[in-house]
């Protein structure tokens, strides 16, 4: 059984490094599994793609698309293009698909424009927000893939209230986790660290990039002034997106103990969240990181499609508002921020059990 997997943009790294192990060792035990792994080039940059692969041990793919950045049509466009003409010459007995960037929606499509069952990891979540072009990705390609494996139970029940047939539906857990589990030993300390002299616990981790948040350059700075001024005087890393250093290069902002960084590898990244106090962020990967690492993350975001870091994890979702800052930080410098627990079966084993539905699947 030949498997066509599909890396587009950073975030989905993260999740198809522990399928790759999986299948690996599926087919050293005599599995009749096999892949082939397909990155569309929807993000490629070495700071920003290229250490993921070195760092997560990411073989070198076996197609490149190269369709690079653009607007959402562009990149559709692009991404069917070149993934029709792949899957031409390559034909696999199924895609598999991660996430929700436009790579998994593009992908998804033009497998089965050609007849190739689609498999959707992360299937099922929601955010309910149609303005997020994540979530019309997540939609397109739950209303057409064939295998749904999902992070939590919520998901399943999202995808059965949509029509989809249980038996479609496999609950998995969160292949994010099984690579932060894996690496937790290969840790790297980051310069920043040595530099600024940090100390676990004695620092916070900021991250933002969502347009609610940087696109507009007067609030923009308005997160950060409340950030500089209501953290005790504590060192805040910012390991910062293109999108935001676009919009704060054309300001005049000053903070002395927020530090402005290039985007860093996984290991260095994860080593920073670890050990801090805590995290504020409009990212929704981190936010599972961070529940499972007992961290406790604010979350500049007005919904979120893993509500399980809310309501059973250490995030607490406060907002777009800048001013919601202050309660948050209030709340986190006091120690009153809530412990949290594990999502069920983010244990680190959840692409072995992909791989396990898969055999079954082949025979």
């Amino acid at each position: 059984m030949l498997i066509t997997l599909v890396a587009g943009a950073r975030p989905n790294f993260m999740k198809i490094a522990p399928i790759i192990r999986a299948i690996e060792k599926s087919s050293s035990n005599g599995s009749i599994l096999r892949y082939r792994l397909v990155h569309t080039g929807q993000h490629y940059d070495k700071n920003m793609s290229g250490q993921f692969f070195d760092q997560l041990q990411i073989p070198t793919p076996h197609a490149n698309l190269e369709v690079g950045s653009g607007t959402q049509a562009e990149q559709t466009a692009g991404i069917l293009i070149a993934f029709e003409k792949e899957l031409i010459s390559n034909k696999p007995d199924m895609v598999i698909v991660v996430g929700d960037v436009t790579s998994t929606m593009a992908c998804t499509i033009a497998a089965k424009k050609l007849c190739i069952p689609v498999a959707h990891v992360e299937a099922g979540i929601r955010s309910w927000d149609i303005t997020m072009p994540e979530e019309i990705n997540r939609m397109v390609t739950d209303s057409i893939a064939d295998w749904f494996y999902t992070t939590t139970e919520e998901a399943g029940t999202n995808l059965r209230n949509t029509g989809i047939k249980p038996e479609k539906i496999v609950f998995v857990g969160n292949t994010m986790i099984d690579t932060l589990y894996a690496n937790l030993h290969r840790l790297i300390k980051p310069q920043i660290w040595d530099d600024v002299q940090l100390s676990s616990g004695e620092y916070l981790v900021a991250t933002l990039h969502r347009p609610s948040n940087v696109d507009d350059p007067q609030r923009l700075i308005q997160l950060l002034s409340i950030l500089r001024d209501n953290t005790n005087g504590k060192p805040i890393i910012f390991p910062i997106h293109p999108r935001t250093a676009k919009m704060l290069s054309g300001t005049s902002f000053k903070a002395d103990n927020i530090h402005f960084l290039e985007p860093l590898g996984y290991l260095e990244f994860v080593y920073l969240v670890k050990n801090s106090k805590g995290v504020i962020t409009d990212s929704g990967g981190i936010t599972e990181e961070t529940t499972v690492l007992g961290i406790p993350c604010i979350t500049l975001r007005d919904s979120t499609e893993r509500p399980e870091t809310v309501a059973i994890g250490t995030n607490e979702l406060i907002g777009t508002n800048p001013t919601a800052l202050l309660p948050a930080l209030e709340k986190l410098f006091k120690g009153n921020w809530k412990s949290g627990d594990i999502p069920p079966l983010w244990d680190g084993h959840t692409s072995d059990r992909i791989v396990k539905h898969l055999e079954l699947l082949s025979k």
